[in-house]
């Protein structure tokens, strides 16, 4: 069930920032399905690992779960993404997101990822969207979300200021990340925490249009 929200109001963007997983590309059931094999490995509960995972780099949620592994934990983290790059079945866009995305023109836009930009522009592509010019991926940032530093550097790549710039996010992390770094956020889909009663909310992409500057839901959307 969608969260009430007010109604959605006129967003000026000069620039929209996206997170990929969960925002512009649904790969809910390959990251689960990938998790729950690794869990039951090393005997973590799925539901916990799974709602710290969402939004985050691979290495940080194996630091949370595998303390005391910092020898093996960039061997895991590197197992765990090859096997990822070849689990595409299944993945899709979120809805309306390639029409919204062709809505943008020469709009500038950018994909904030905490995946890795291999595995990145794989996502992508199997849900038939486009690569943007500018993806900041796992690799080019220090320290990832819930850090602003991705959403910042976007930004700055993009040569527009970040309260500038309009951030979709879908997840705790990335929805913390997002508003840290100053850009107006919008959730897509069902999350809801004290951080998000005050953020405007979309289900999906469907009827939001981008004119003259300005993002809109449609009439009776």
């Amino acid at each position: 069930m969608i969260p009430e929200t007010p109604q959605f109001p006129a967003l000026k963007a000069r620039a929209l920032l996206f997170d990929m997983d969960g925002t512009l590309v649904d790969s809910t059931a390959v990251v689960e399905e990938l998790w729950t094999d690794f869990a039951r490995q090393h005997g973590i509960d799925i539901d916990e690992l799974l709602d710290y995972s969402h939004g985050r780099q691979t290495l940080d949620t194996l630091r949370r779960f595998l303390p005391g592994s910092n020898g093996d934990l960039a061997r895991l983290a590197a197992g765990l993404e090859a096997q990822e790059t070849t689990r595409v079945e299944g993945i899709i866009e979120v809805p309306g997101a390639g029409a919204f995305l062709g809505q943008l023109g020469t709009t500038p836009y950018a994909v904030v990822t905490s995946a890795g930009r291999t595995l990145a522009e794989i996502r992508l592509r199997a849900a038939g969207l486009p690569l943007p010019e500018v993806l900041v991926a796992a690799e080019d940032v220090i320290a990832g979300k819930p850090s602003p530093e991705g959403y910042l550097q976007a930004a700055a790549a993009l040569g527009v200021d970040i309260s500038d710039c309009v951030a979709f996010e879908d997840a705790p992390a990335g929805l913390q990340s997002a508003v840290t770094s100053g850009a107006t956020t919008v959730v897509v889909g069902t999350h809801e925490s004290p951080l998000t009663k005050r953020l405007s909310r979309i289900k999906n992409y469907r009827g939001l249009l981008y004119v003259d500057g300005f993002i809109t839901v449609a009439d009776g959307r």
